[in-house]
């Protein structure tokens, strides 16, 4: 487990800022692939409310028929990322009309789709835009000014968070990742066991058929040790992101944490420069880890816990998936239980700025792939109307009465944030403010 240190910021001089500009902007390449964006629409749900008696901090709400446009997200006021604020947890009555647009992570998507209809109904005056992207181009996307929020599976990296103080990481839930993988002639209920140095080897080239006596020796069912045996002539195809990828940060923080070699030689980031293998394909999106996944025969691929069902239930060819070896040594299944004790057990470390990584942490049962689902917003929006409308948006989010509540987090394979983490999150959300 790796706690990611708070980035001191005392004064954000403007002076600088403009000299800097975007020349500064160290953000890592983001593929800005096409994604199918959804508008909206007031629609009765039956989904649990929450009261909406008071509001969350009183701000003007005058109305605003455009999105809001951060021309230079960081010199508009100066930066309280890290302050001790503290957030409450009830919901104004009402809201502006206006259009918020959020996109980023594919691993989060399909929990802002269900959001996004049920907090439209309770505030029809405004409009939730929705779309994927992948995680870097919803870190770029609150960095240039164009979301409001920037959905992302990756914290910012320190020289990020330097480059953009403003902006604030909130957590709004729990999520893992599971390896899947398609092999001919075994059942998807048969789990393998895999390490992180075994995937390593994978990922790097070391290992490069299924026979391979290190992924034999990881396995403990007989059957399935002589299955391997047989494929001695199949080339294991390993599959990588193509786009800015949280699933890929989160991936890559394993195998650094876990393998040494690799954390020298690759390292973790959201667009890895992966080792060049002539077997490995690469796909778009989680959507696209699945289905290319599912088309290739003896392939294997890391993919978010929210596309599970469409990779198993869901999928008339169901893929199998791992149990993963954990700090412990234990290899573990990606239940529920498992996340929540990975998250239990490191959720009092979480700082105030909540950037922390949660990959192979301590506990005997903790899950090893464990990460908070991060909200990336600019803490001083230009729109009048937009922070009370983000701030009310967000709170909801993580109320355990509204988002965070089973109805929602269930269908994903989620968990929500402890109620620890849930406060540090509300801490952060008070902090948006604007004209």
């Amino acid at each position: 487990m790796r706690a990611i240190s708070t980035v001191a910021i005392a004064v954000i001089v403007i002076v600088i800022v403009v000299i800097a500009g975007v020349g500064a902007y160290v953000a890592l390449t983001v593929s800005h692939s096409s994604t199918t964006t959804s508008t909206s629409t007031t629609s009765t749900s039956t989904t649990p409310t929450t009261s909406t008696s008071s509001s969350v901090s009183s701000t003007t709400s005058s109305t605003s028929s455009t999105t809001s446009t951060v021309s230079s997200v960081c010199t508009s006021a100066t930066s309280t990322v890290g302050t001790t604020t503290t957030g409450g947890t009830t919901l104004t009555s009402t809201l502006p009309t206006l259009t918020v647009a959020e996109a980023g992570s594919s691993l989060l998507y399909p929990l802002w789709e269900a959001w996004q209809v049920n907090f439209t109904s309770a505030y029809p005056s405004v409009t939730l835009n929705t779309a994927a992207g992948g995680s870097g181009f919803g870190q770029a996307g609150v960095e240039d000014g164009t979301l409001q929020i920037g959905s992302s599976d990756a914290y910012l990296t320190d020289a990020q968070q330097a480059t953009f103080p403003c902006i604030l990481d909130i957590p709004v839930a729990v999520s893992a990742q599971q390896i899947m993988y398609n092999l001919p002639g075994l059942s998807p209920n048969t789990h393998l066991n895999f390490s992180g140095p075994v995937l390593a080897g994978i990922y790097n080239g070391t290992i490069t058929t299924w026979s391979n006596s290190a992924i034999i020796a990881l396995q403990t069912n007989a059957t399935v040790k002589t299955y391997l045996g047989t494929l001695s002539s199949d080339t294991i195809i390993p599959i990588v992101r193509h786009d800015s990828s949280g699933d890929s940060f989160i991936f890559t923080q394993y195998l650094s944490d876990s393998t040494p070699s690799w954390n020298t030689s690759v390292s973790y980031s959201t667009l890895p420069s992966w080792p060049a293998i002539p077997s490995e394909v690469s796909a778009t999106g989680n959507s696209g880890m699945v289905a290319t996944c599912n088309t290739t025969s003896y392939s294997i691929a890391y993919i978010g816990v929210s596309y599970l069902r469409d990779a198993t239930i869901d999928n008339p060819t169901p893929l199998g998936y791992a149990y993963l070896e954990n700090a412990a040594g234990n290899f573990v299944n990606i239940s529920s239980t498992n996340i929540l004790a990975a998250v239990n057990a490191q959720s009092s470390l979480t700082p105030q700025d909540e950037r922390q990584s949660l990959i192979f942490g301590p506990g005997a049962n903790s899950y090893p792939i464990v990460n908070y689902e991060y909200a990336l917003v600019a803490n001083y929006q230009t729109a009048t109307g937009m922070a009370l409308t983000l701030r009310t948006l967000l709170t909801w989010a993580v109320l355990p009465t509204a988002g965070n509540s089973a109805y929602f987090l269930g269908p994903v394979n989620f968990v929500p944030l402890p109620s620890t983490v849930m406060q540090l999150s509300l801490n952060q959300i008070a902090q948006i403010a604007g004209p």
